[in-house]
């Protein structure tokens, strides 16, 4: 039986692969939080993967909150970098199957056209920045390595846009939502079975790949679809990104293409409005 580690077990991506899991006995699952798989001491971590001896590693950890990264480079590039060189080294030694969880935010934003795995990446914020070292040192330390990189994730757990906007929409009577950033949302439990459809999967063919759910929308689009599902009675105003200042920049434009995942490993990936209306049932 083959023994699949799934890093970041308690965020948005692993609970719902945990869910997922369920259907896949074939595997032996090890979820594991930030204290079994430490990413931000990286001698711990080495030890611990040895300990655990995965044939599979699904690399959901990351340090994610954007703003703050600004604020904890060292840290930030320690989880998102260093760590995953790391594993990806583990991984390459020990002839482990990996796949790694990256992000859109390696891209500038100033595209007009779907980006594909091989379009420029320019990161903007200090998140990005790591995200992109990590990517680079998963492939050089491991070219037989899986990235995928997802947008815009959202899932049932955790914290997310969607679970914000159906608070906000219940407790206000207006709210303002930024219409000149444009992209795909991701459902984790769609992304969480494409995962699985990967190793299932008679070929592994290396590399990086992009995922997210049909659809070009920008987050007041998608702030309309959720008021619209949900029925609820708050109006909901456009505005632009300058006039909602973060501590982090964010891309304008981050559409990704999916057609090389779509293609390789026969995905069938819903429409974003097919896939939120699961947030509502």
């Amino acid at each position: 039986m083959k023994r699949i580690l799934v890093s970041g077990a308690n965020g948005q991506l692993g609970s719902e692969i945990a869910v997922l899991s369920k259907k896949y006995s074939k595997y032996e699952w090890i979820f594991a939080d930030r204290d079994q798989v430490t990413l931000d001491n990286l001698d711990l971590l080495h030890d611990q993967l040895t300990e655990i001896k995965p044939d599979i590693i699904f690399n959901c950890g990351a340090y994610t909150a954007v703003d703050k990264a600004e604020t904890e480079k060292e840290l930030v590039f320690t989880i998102n970098h260093l760590a995953i060189e790391v594993i990806a080294k583990y991984s390459e030694k020990n002839k482990v199957d990996l796949i790694h969880i990256s992000t859109d935010y390696v891209f500038d934003g100033t595209s007009s056209i779907a980006l594909n795995e091989d379009s420029e990446t320019n990161p903007i914020n200090v998140y990005g920045e790591s995200k992109l070292a990590g990517e680079i040192a998963c492939l050089k330390e491991n070219p037989n390595s899986i990235i995928i990189r997802t947008s815009w994730v959202y899932s049932k757990f955790g914290n997310n846009f969607v679970k914000t906007m159906q608070r906000l929409m219940q407790e206000r009577e207006e709210i303002s939502v930024v219409n000149d950033q444009v992209g795909s949302p991701t459902y984790a439990a769609d992304l969480a079975d494409a995962m699985i459809q990967i190793i299932q999967s008679p070929q592994w063919i290396p590399g990086i790949y992009n995922f997210s759910n049909e659809g070009e929308i920008s987050w007041y689009e998608f702030a309309l679809t959720i008021k619209n599902f949900g029925r609820y009675k708050c109006n909901v105003k456009g505005i632009s990104a300058s006039l909602y200042p973060t501590l982090a920049k964010r891309p304008k434009f981050s559409l990704l293409n999916k057609e090389k995942i779509k293609s390789i490993y026969n995905l069938h990936i819903p429409n974003y409005k097919e896939s939120l209306k699961k947030m509502f049932i």
